[in-house]
């Protein structure tokens, strides 16, 4: 059981990946699984902040956060689910949301994204993930340097401003990918070409369809965010969202970009093959007449004039050579040349 479970930071592998009590100077000491289960909110230190980063697939976490925090069954469920569409929601005097941010693990696309699921009563807050996430470490280090979050809304706003900053490196690289797509000749290799910018739009749809309910879930803490959220927070969170929306907008224009070019590349390729297809025409046009004129006086039987005939052959010759003359000029005339 998670009651039964030590803290271990160096191996991830316990349910509790670290802890931290803020000091409300931007600092934050280090606690272990005994004292941070044990930790309940003091009068005398109402400046203090417990923050713990959980590993919710791990064995008896919804046992201990509905036994432990008093947290309500459905929301408990939710905490551990894997099921991670971007929400959020007000209960009491608490905030619960479910955030998603670029996954950067080995091996990983970008649009695996890692979800980080959130409760926070002003006073605790739990923050849980199954996959390795980099932005809650990001804010460990500014704690542990002394120039983190001071209480529980400041630490909710730098996680989600950690984790929104995060997908600009993402967004940045596919940005740059259609710009030397855009240099590239598409007569190099056009199916290569087309199978990157596939992968581009897939990635496009992907942050897409899990960044837009992102935005209304940081819309709605930034609304209905209990009293211990303070205005300063929600400004803060407000600079999040207008990034947010920012890169939704840099996310159509990549998609609209490798829309434009996808449809260039089949248009020159639709139109070589087109013009080698016009230039095969024209040369069986020049052909056929010339053909059906060899191969009349190929045919064996008799009566054929000019068998016996030396010259016969070069008054066929200049014969060929007359109307492949005027064809060229008809064609010419007609504009098919």
């Amino acid at each position: 059981m998670l009651d039964q479970q030590l803290y271990d930071d160096q191996t991830g592998e316990e349910a509790l990946l670290f802890a931290r009590v803020l000091d409300g100077k931007g600092g934050g000491r280090k606690i272990d699984w005994e004292e941070a289960r044990s930790w309940t909110p003091s009068k005398l230190h109402p400046e203090e902040v417990l923050w713990m980063h959980i590993c919710r697939n791990q064995p008896g976490v919804q046992d201990w956060l509905e036994g432990m925090m008093q947290i309500p069954e459905p929301t408990a469920e939710l905490l551990v689910s894997d099921q991670t569409r971007p929400r959020a929601f007000r209960e009491g005097q608490t905030i619960v949301a479910t955030l998603r941010g670029i996954n950067f693990n080995p091996n990983a696309e970008p649009e695996d994204m890692v979800s980080m699921q959130m409760w926070c009563d002003g006073r605790r807050l739990i923050t849980l993930r199954r996959q390795r996430l980099q932005t809650p470490r990001d804010t460990l280090a500014d704690i542990d340097q002394g120039i983190g979050p001071t209480d529980a809304g400041s630490l909710i706003t730098q996680l989600t401003e950690h984790m929104i900053a995060r997908m600009s490196a993402s967004i940045v690289d596919m940005n740059e990918h259609i710009d030397k797509l855009e240099d590239q000749d598409p007569e190099d290799d056009a199916e290569e070409m087309l199978a990157q910018i596939t992968t581009i739009r897939r990635n496009c749809l992907a942050l897409k369809r899990h960044m837009s309910p992102q935005h209304e879930a940081l819309e709605r803490i930034s609304r209905d965010a209990p009293s211990w959220f303070e205005d300063h927070d929600r400004r803060e969170i407000a600079e999040t969202i207008e990034r947010l929306r920012r890169f939704l907008d840099d996310i159509d224009i990549s998609k609209e970009s490798a829309v434009v070019l996808q449809d260039e590349i089949r248009a020159r390729a639709a139109s070589s093959s087109e013009k080698a297809t016009y230039m095969l025409t024209i040369v069986a046009g020049i052909f056929l007449p010339l053909g059906f004129v060899t191969g009349l006086l190929g045919i064996n039987v008799g009566g054929m004039p000019g068998v016996d005939d030396g010259n016969a052959f070069w008054e066929v010759v200049a014969m060929c050579g007359m109307i492949l003359a005027v064809q060229l000029f008809l064609f010419w005339k007609w504009k098919w040349l």
